[in-house]
């Protein structure tokens, strides 16, 4: 054993190396997250400028499709960077996924829109993103590993959830410098070009972030590998080749990560997109609402990590997905009677039932981008009740298409047969009917701001955030303590990021999805739900608890 490793004992109160460790593996990661979250923070600026060929619905859907692109490929950094980290160093590998997510980030804000260089612009923005996603997929499990193999035996769920909290301080960062630049420039010129700042900005972040892990040394557990010659020179095939170790790949994947995805990023960014995108409240104060649950909830990353290393890591994570299993569906409802109020009631006096032919209603989501739902009159009514973020419900129906809003009843446009202008010229008088019909119901256009309860909306979220914590703050501890030191880089890295790259990666865009298909505004939520559940189950009959490991060996 190194004189590093050998000089400190595993039981000890945390010295000023180890601090410092803590400190600068934190806020580089912090960083990192930054840059990866802005995109999803400007998802509605980001589809009007590169996705502006298609319909407003499939625009915002492919803007969190191309959010998405940079998890999907997530497990691939993990598998790349991974390897390279229980060869090289566990330091050398995060400098360079930190380098490759700044420059990325920073060319988002230099990219020019589908306007400027047509459908290159889209291209090179999803190529942007797969190589964050790339870069973010290395740097996790090595800022994890790192932290973890300098930590004494009974405090890694302490030092380790310092790492968990940078997720959420990356978001909360972005809407603080999001927020801040919506302040000083106009709305108008906000959505033209202002939106692009934050993305520039992060260059700055980069020079810190590297100046800052540059002063790290490597971990005294990957030296003495490496002193010895105990490290491995084939680890994907030693994690994922051989059955002892892919089981506990699996295991951690579906009986852990899997459902600490989907309650991260449901309670972080779904609730954020069904403050705006549904509830229909003002960007600036939807960021604001939830930068304040963000800075209520984040201590508990630090209190349920301590906690972990008291009674286990394992019925905290699980608890976690089993409560936001059963209370996702009633906090949402109250999310909405607490930001729209006003939506609430019209929903309850004035329900919205759409009446047609089921053959002539198509899924309201077309990955093509082609599909403008202007074939017929059902897709027309639903086309304009998804945009206007309405819940309904359907009827079938013979003849012609209707839309019936309380005691209102509108016919649809019958679009066949009618040239171009005629049909662009019948919807347009339709949505001008069906929005008058609406307001006449009590349906509003946009959350009264004097109306919103922002200490209940605070409360709810702040609710969602410390589930998240519960879920989050012990994964890393657990992680690292399933997997042996010569492979557990690459070895915990895959299920983290296969699990958050695409169970949470895609939450965003498959609950729009889905609420685009069935006309419920809070169908959704069954993706996260049915995932946290099925994590809770398979965890509490296949996961090992890991707290009182030894990880040297």
């Amino acid at each position: 054993m190194s004189d590093a490793a050998a000089n400190v004992p595993k039981h000890h109160k945390a010295t000023g190396k180890e601090k410092f460790v803590i400190g600068a593996s934190s806020l580089g990661t912090v960083f990192e997250w930054y840059d990866f979250y802005l995109y999803g923070s400007l998802a509605t600026y980001i589809s009007a400028h590169f996705f502006s060929a298609v319909n407003e619905t499939t625009a915002f859907i492919f803007a969190l499709a191309a959010f998405a692109a940079g998890f999907a490929v997530r497990p691939f950094g993990a598998i790349v960077f991974g390897r390279i980290g229980d060869i090289v160093g566990r330091k050398n590998t995060f400098l360079v996924t930190m380098a490759i997510m700044g420059v990325s980030t920073f060319a988002v804000g230099l990219l020019p829109g589908y306007d400027q260089i047509g459908v290159a612009a889209p291209i090179i923005l999803v190529l942007m993103r797969l190589l964050q996603g790339l870069a973010l997929g290395g740097e996790y499990g090595g800022a994890a590993t790192y932290v973890a193999e300098h930590a004494p035996n009974n405090r890694r769920g302490l030092y380790t959830s310092w790492i968990q909290t940078t997720a959420t301080l990356g978001l909360f960062l972005s809407l603080i410098v999001i927020m801040l630049t919506r302040g000083l420039v106009p709305a108008e010129e906000f959505a033209e070009w202002g939106w692009r700042i934050p993305f520039l900005l992060s260059v700055v972040l980069l020079v810190i972030s590297l100046w800052i892990r540059l002063q790290l040394n490597e971990s005294p557990v990957f030296k003495r590998m490496k002193e010895e010659g105990q490290t491995s020179k084939a680890p994907l095939a030693e994690s994922f080749g051989r059955w002892s170790n892919l089981k506990l790949v699996l295991i951690a994947l579906f009986g852990a990560v899997a459902g600490q995805a989907v309650v991260w990023y449901t309670g972080q960014f779904y609730a954020l997109f069904f403050l705006e995108r549904t509830l229909k409240v003002d960007g600036l104060t939807a960021n604001y609402l939830i930068a304040i649950a963000l800075l209520i909830g984040t201590p508990f990353f630090i209190f349920f990590g301590w906690l972990s290393d008291k009674i286990g890591r394992k019925p905290i994570i699980l608890a976690g997905c089993v409560l936001a299993a059963l209370t996702y569906f009633p906090l949402f409802n109250g999310l909405t009677h607490a930001a729209n109020p006003a939506l609430a009631q019209a929903q309850a006096n004035a329900p919205v039932v759409v009446a047609a032919d089921p053959d002539t209603c198509s899924l309201q989501f077309d990955p093509v981008g082609r599909n403008r739902f202007d074939q017929s009159g059902c897709d027309i009514a639903t086309a304009a009740l998804v945009r206007a973020g309405v819940s309904y419900r359907s009827e079938s129906a013979s003849g012609d298409a209707s839309v019936r809003i309380g005691d209102i009843n509108l016919d649809t446009p019958r679009p066949q047969g009618m040239a171009p202008e005629a049909r662009a010229a019948a919807i347009a008088a339709f949505q001008t009917d069906l929005r008058a019909a609406l307001d006449a119901q009590g349906y509003p256009a946009a959350a009264a701001p004097d109306a919103i309860n922002k200490p209940l909306v605070v409360a709810i979220l702040a609710l969602l955030v410390i589930y998240v914590t519960m879920v989050y703050g012990p994964i890393a501890a657990m992680l690292v303590e399933l997997f042996p030191a010569r492979i557990r880089y690459t070895s915990m890295s895959l299920p983290y990021h296969i699990g958050n790259g695409w169970f949470g990666g895609f939450l965003p865009t498959t609950a729009f999805a889905i609420v685009a298909a069935t006309g419920n505004i809070y169908s959704g939520l069954w993706y996260p739900v049915i995932v946290a559940a099925a994590t809770a189950i398979i965890g509490l009959l296949l996961l090992p608890e890991t707290s009182k490991r030894n990880i040297d060996d």
